[in-house]
């Protein structure tokens, strides 16, 4: 393997696994409002948030971290221009004392935000006007969570990023020479020791949060219900994803590893591995190597969808959780490649209705869909290709799954935010 060829993953792991505390979503407004807010010089007295229809949907359900749980664009906004610390990235609101508690709930009383719907072709793209009197500031974000990409001051522009991509997909890094092949033959000749500096935190901070959601209080404690009813390995692990996915979208604080925008991703890529491979007994390197299988199958997949979509993200992560559980049990590559056939013939329908701690729930059905397609691939058995969407090779299964949720999917994300947006006018 050429060091060019092995700096390529490298550059894509290091993009993909950042830390984020609370939903990538909300905490990309509170990023922003931050920013402004520093660029501005002062306390915004207004704020005007223009977002794309998934940034609005992914949003607007999801308890944000260290608000006293406030959920929504309002309070992610608020949250960010009172504490927020844009120096932090993903973790912006990490720092908020019991006084900004105060200060956000008193300013979510004056009501200055307002949210409106961006005209755009993007998935993940937004502006953030603040003012206060004569001055102002807008912040512009297009498809990763904390790209800004332009900044404007009472007219004049600040900053202004040259070659801003305008597809669909949203990704810096060149993900046109991934296949499942190579995947597996880095994950198998990758230095131990630069995966450990990779993966450490991703170890560290997602078992963390599922230990959290084991044991606390948060939703409807799905992990609990799990572990009561499902003594298996494999609900041991569907217990601790969900649980970790609920305390997240409940409002946990501790911060996650995000894989290709979100920390369900993260989260689903990770946890069943780590778990599995505690079971199993292997030594610290093979974990490490299933673990960056994991992370790089999903990758790949949602290279093919898209940073948000009507397409739930969870599938593809569980779908490489099942596909590396093949891995650590000594599947070859060819059964890897069944696993993840007999998977996505199985989920590829699930769709995207927003984060919420619900969300938690999709990770379990995904999980137990990869847990079938991995016993039935074990089997040297699959679905039979040209059967529905699935195609010949898993990699072209995983590029026609990616067109019917980056493309066939538009009206479905379309009618799914008419629908969210139904329920928040008759809530009111």
């Amino acid at each position: 393997m050429s060091m060019n060829y092995e700096d390529k993953f490298y550059q894509i792991l290091e993009e993909e696994l950042v830390p984020a505390k609370g939903c990538t979503e909300p905490i990309a407004i509170a990023y922003a409002s931050a920013k402004a807010r520093e660029v501005l010089g002062c306390m915004p007295e207004k704020i005007v948030v223009s977002a794309s229809g998934n940034l609005i949907k992914n949003i607007r359900c999801v308890t944000v971290p260290n608000t006293g749980n406030l959920v929504g664009i309002e309070a992610s906004a608020i949250a960010g221009m009172i504490g927020g610390d844009s120096s932090l990235d993903l973790e912006v609101i990490s720092n908020i004392t019991e006084e900004d508690l105060k200060s956000i709930h008193r300013y979510i009383l004056k009501k200055i935000v307002k949210t409106t719907l961006l005209d755009t072709n993007l998935n993940l793209h937004f502006t953030l006007k603040a003012e206060n009197k004569n001055d102002y500031v807008i912040i512009e974000i297009k498809n990763l969570h904390t790209n800004i990409v332009k900044i404007t001051k009472n007219d004049q522009v600040l900053f202004e990023k040259d070659n801003v991509k305008e597809e669909y997909f949203g990704v810096e890094t060149d993900r046109s020479f991934l296949t499942i092949e190579g995947i597996i033959n880095f994950a198998d000749n990758a230095d131990p020791k630069l995966l450990e500096k990779v993966l450490r935190r991703q170890i560290n901070n997602n078992m963390a949060i599922a230990e959290k959601g084991i044991h606390g209080k948060f939703g409807v404690e799905i992990g609990k219900t799990i572990l009561k009813h499902d003594k298996t390995i494999f609900g041991k692990i569907k217990a601790y994803a969900a649980a970790a996915s609920e305390a997240r979208m409940s409002g946990c604080s501790l911060p996650v590893i995000t894989n290709s925008g979100s920390g369900n991703q993260g989260i689903a890529s990770s946890v069943p591995i780590i778990i599995y491979a505690n079971y199993l007994g292997v030594t610290e390197d093979k974990m490490l190597r299933a673990l960056v299988l994991s992370n790089l199958l999903t990758i790949y997949q949602k290279g093919y969808i898209g940073r948000l979509s009507a397409f739930c993200g969870a599938i593809s992560a569980t779908v490489s959780s099942g596909a590396t559980i093949t891995y650590l049990e000594g599947g070859s590559i060819d059964q890897v490649k069944m696993s993840i056939t007999n998977s996505l013939a199985n989920v590829s329908g699930v769709v995207c209705d927003g984060a919420k701690p619900s969300c938690a729930s999709k990770i379990v059905t995904g999980l137990e869909a990869s847990f079938l397609g991995h016993h039935i691939a074990m089997e040297n058995r699959q679905y039979n290709p040209l059967s529905g969407i699935l195609k010949n090779s898993a990699d072209d299964t995983i590029t026609a799954v990616g067109k019917m949720a980056s493309e066939g999917m538009k009206d479905t994300d379309r009618v799914i935010l008419a629908l969210m947006l139904e329920n928040r006018d008759s809530s009111q």
